[in-house]
């Protein structure tokens, strides 16, 4: 692990935040880190209101869009609302459809077969609209580079509108409107929401034009704070407020669906629990049965139909993970059997393998090989692959450079999709690795603790550990603090722990201070804490909870010799 500590402010701005808040030295350092200068940011950053959401008609093509929808309502058109078949696509979906359902009778919702489709507007797609008397699309999380599928809709008389927020082309479809903060020509404030949030964006200028106040859209926050961390984006500006307030209503008053998922756990979530819990179970819908299945479950009223449908999906969730531990164990294998582990990219494939876990996989990959990589399969007569990358590298950028070799591509900086032919997989594979490796930088292969501040254990206090618990939700942009001590030692009963002994437990001291220790996957570090000897410890704050009692517990990330 590649430890790097992020610059400690200037001493009299930390002492000017300081007074203006009445906190300690570290809580300010940390917060200036954020970006946090005054008392009025702070109060922004630690209760972020709703009625700091920016005018949704700051949008490019917002007027237009919600003119078309209008339009569409009073003259009693069909209107399908189509969307991706992952975490983000599926919630902003279920969003719109709940909301305008409230409004219009005549919508219906559509997810393409991840499989017969493919990922984004699908020509059968457009042929459904058209065979059932649909004659305006809403298409969400997908569609900015769908050129030619918008002026196949257009010559059958169907109107799109595209609320997207992937980097488009050189060409913007020619729908009625597009939505995408990541236009060059839209000088939204704030351009990192997700699909689902731009779908917010549009129900909020609807609500807006009808004179509904923002506050009143709450109910359908707990929809985008699950695609706010399903997706990855970061958690700061807009995002920040959508998740803040998302998650209240996923804790106090969650639709049928979300608590069909949540209630076994009779716990306060937080976005990690989001990430790990309920997304996993929305996504598995669509890569292992249909997409469509995770729309019921999140737009049906009835709390015990959600919760049969709840179970259906926890089957598909279950079947994910056990093609999710095959696969990736075939993945590592190809990789030793081609003598690969040096090269700066894993790039894989296999015919055989399940379509709809191969993006769970490359992330699996880098956990053994920290590095950007590529996991494909056969997809009809292509292949299809998922690309993950490591912290600090555009994986889309170098699938920009290797175009020649593909057939279509999108998605984000540490995350895209691809499709291209048989013959040309071996030139891809040579051209991506040619690419990364001539400008990766060298250090980025190594996995980095990034570490907000070097503290010392008399300042781990309930009292501090109550206001960092306040920073959340955490996530991109505003992750939950790393901390660093150094010359601590283990009072001498530290011990490796777990059926393979692969976790490390022990209790610290550092000037007769003392506090309890977890570090997962360490276990191979327990020669570093025996016969107190001095190391350094980086880590983040936690709690530990046995037998009625609560005590503060350090989450070991790494441990090194002082």
């Amino acid at each position: 692990m590649r430890w790097t500590i992020k610059p400690v402010p200037a001493l009299e701005k930390i002492k000017h935040l300081q007074d203006a808040l009445q906190v300690d030295a570290v809580t300010a350092q940390l917060l200036i880190q954020r970006g946090i200068k005054t008392y009025d940011d702070a109060k922004a950053f630690f209760r972020p209101s709703i009625s700091q959401l920016h005018d949704p008609f700051l949008m490019k093509d917002m007027d237009r869009a919600v003119d078309r929808i209008e339009k569409a309502i009073k003259s009693g058109e069909n209107i399908l609302i189509y969307g991706d078949y992952d975490v983000d696509g599926t919630t902003a979906v279920s969003l719109m459809y709940s909301f305008l359902s409230k409004i219009h009778s005549s919508v219906a919702t559509y997810i393409p077969d991840r499989y017969e489709e493919g990922y984004g507007i699908s020509y059968q797609g457009i042929d459904f609209a058209q065979d059932n008397g649909f004659t305006l699309i809403i298409a969400l999380d997908c569609g900015i580079k769908a050129i030619d599928k918008v002026a196949y809709a257009e010559e059958k008389q169907i109107d799109f509108i595209i609320c997207d927020h992937h980097r488009p082309g050189e060409h913007l479809p020619k729908a009625v409107a597009v939505l995408d903060p990541k236009r060059k020509d839209c000088t939204y404030p704030y351009e990192e929401l997700c699909g689902c949030g731009v779908g917010f964006k549009l129900i909020q200028a609807l609500a807006q034009h009808q004179d509904v106040p923002v506050e009143a859209l709450t109910e359908y926050l707990d929809l985008v704070a699950t695609a706010i961390g399903a997706d990855i984006v970061p958690i700061t500006g807009e995002n920040r407020i959508l998740a803040y307030h998302g998650l209240e209503v996923i804790n106090k008053n969650p639709r049928p669906g979300i608590a069909a998922m949540t209630a076994p756990l009779k716990k306060e979530l937080t976005i990690t629990d989001v990430v790990f819990i309920i997304a996993p179970r929305i996504n598995a819908a669509g890569r292992i049965k249909h997409g469509q299945n995770a729309v019921n479950l999140l737009t049906e009223n009835d709390p015990n139909v959600a919760i049969a449908f709840a179970e259906e999906i926890e089957t598909f969730n279950l079947d994910r993970r056990s093609l999710d531990k095959q696969i990736t164990a075939e993945a590592l294998a190809q990789i030793t059997t081609l003598k690969e582990e040096d090269r700066m990219t894993s790039v894989v494939y296999d015919k055989s393998w399940h379509k709809g876990v191969i993006g769970i996989v490359a992330s699996r990959l880098i956990e053994t090989y920290y590095r950007p990589t590529l996991v494909f399969t056969k997809s009809g007569n292509k292949l299809a692959a998922s690309a993950r990358s490591v912290r600090g590298y555009d994986v889309y950028e170098a699938l920009e450079a290797c175009q020649e070799h593909i057939e279509q591509f999108g998605g984000h900086k540490y995350a895209a999709g691809l499709t291209l032919a048989e013959a040309n997989y071996g030139a891809f594979k040579q051209k991506f690795e040619e690419v990364v490796s001539g400008n990766i930088d060298p250090k980025l292969l190594v996995p980095e603790i990034s570490i907000d501040a070097e503290i010392k254990l008399r300042d781990l206090t309930p009292k501090f550990y109550r206001i960092l618990k306040q920073f959340a939700p955490f996530g991109p942009g505003n992750m939950r603090p790393t901390f660093m001590v150094s010359k601590a030692q283990d009072t001498g009963y530290g011990k490796t722990v777990g059926q393979t002994n692969d976790h490390l437990k022990l209790t610290l001291t550092q000037d007769k201070v003392r506090i309890g220790a977890i570090g997962f996957n360490l276990g191979d570090k327990e020669d570093l804490i025996k016969d107190k000897q001095c190391f350094s410890a980086a880590f983040t704050l936690d709690e530990n909870e046995w037998n009625g009692n609560v005590t503060l517990q350090l989450k070991l990330k790494d441990i090194k010799p002082n």
